[in-house]
């Protein structure tokens, strides 16, 4: 491989970080609030409000069942209004990051749905708060699975960028497309290949250490 593939490589594994990172920052603060809310909306929860959950269940269900590449093309609008185009790097967060939020939303959901019921019912008995049990008991006893899913997240969002890189999204998948497909260039999609599993596996392995280390503590 030649210092100028290297050199390509170099730019599109910094532009796909930056796709993954910054949608998958934004699907972790967006989506977890979601997560809560589906758990202490139901009705068995903390705050009981069946019309609130089905509403937000139904838009979620929404955006997870349509495939995201043509999630993509349908918010070019949405994303044009919000960061003024739709080709490049910046352009590609937007989709990913609304198509990672309902995602991790659910996921979260099923982590906190783990919390011992009897743990939440005895701290409502004490006068606990609806905070205070979301603070002290469903998020602490949960998080080992709220790291999980959000390894999971990110896995789903580096293959999500590489899919973004066959419009204009840049990355990694860009770089297969351009140069390992239309110039017939082997070598560089095979490279892309690799360059992903290690990062996909690297998360993955990251994400467990860190949610066997917080299991241990509970």
């Amino acid at each position: 491989m030649s210092a100028d593939d290297i050199q390509l490589f170099a730019v599109a594994l910094g532009e796909t970080g930056i796709m993954a990172g910054i949608s998958g920052v934004l699907s972790l603060v967006l989506g977890l609030p979601l997560g809560v809310l589906l758990v202490i909306t139901n009705d068995d929860g903390v705050w009981r409000r069946p019309i609130l959950n089905r509403l937000l269940g139904t838009i979620i269900n929404a955006f997870r069942s349509t495939p995201f590449i043509i999630l993509l093309v349908a918010l070019i609008p949405f994303t044009r209004l919000i960061v003024g185009t739709t080709i490049g790097t910046t352009a590609a967060i937007v989709p990913l990051a609304i198509a990672a939020t309902p995602y991790y939303a659910r996921v979260a959901e099923m982590s906190l749905r783990e919390v011992d019921r009897g743990l939440l019912e005895a701290l409502r008995a004490l006068g606990a708060t609806r905070w205070q049990i979301i603070r002290e008991a469903l998020l602490p006893e949960a998080l080992p699975g709220l790291v999980s899913g959000f390894t999971v997240t990110l896995v789903t969002l580096i293959g999500a960028s590489a899919m973004a890189g066959a419009v204009g999204a840049g990355g990694l998948g860009d770089l297969a497309i351009r140069y390992g497909y239309e110039r017939f260039e082997t070598n560089i999609m095979v490279g892309v290949i690799v360059v992903l599993i290690v990062i996909v596996s690297g998360v993955q392995i990251g994400g467990d250490l860190l949610a066997r280390r917080l299991n241990r503590r509970l």
